[in-house]
């Protein structure tokens, strides 16, 4: 069993930035890959981002590539998101998850997954 536990969402103006954090605990957090969804009210979740346990590759959804950035420091069982040039069109409750998915961008490949975190991108 792994928990995650999401952290720095809020609201932010557009153009600006945040740095959401995913803390995990329970069984080992380097044998699992990580990513970032999010979910705005009336659409369905979406992919982010992702980050591969073997080599930390990471992927990117076209919407939020060069604008987004993943990582994870093992040591300290987190992951992280940066997000700068903040679009309205972000504003949405972010998620972390943990699995080994055969397709990266797939909810359905994920075990583990954190509440959530509100971004609102709004001047």
């Amino acid at each position: 069993q792994v928990e995650l536990m999401e952290s720095g969402g809020g609201m932010v103006q557009p153009g600006g930035s945040l740095r959401l954090s995913c803390a995990a605990s329970g069984r080992t957090f380097s044998n699992y890959a990580m990513g970032w969804f999010r979910q705005a009210p009336g659409k369905e979740r979406e992919f982010v981002a992702f980050i591969n346990w073997i080599d930390g590759s990471t992927y990117y959804a076209d919407s939020v590539k060069g604008r987004f950035t993943i990582s994870r420091d093992n040591a300290k069982n987190t992951v992280y998101l940066q997000m700068n040039s903040l679009k309205s069109e972000d504003t949405a409750v972010y998620y972390c998850a943990a699995g080994r998915p055969s397709l990266a961008t797939a909810s359905w490949g994920y075990d583990y997954w954190g509440q959530g975190t509100q971004v609102t991108v709004s001047s």
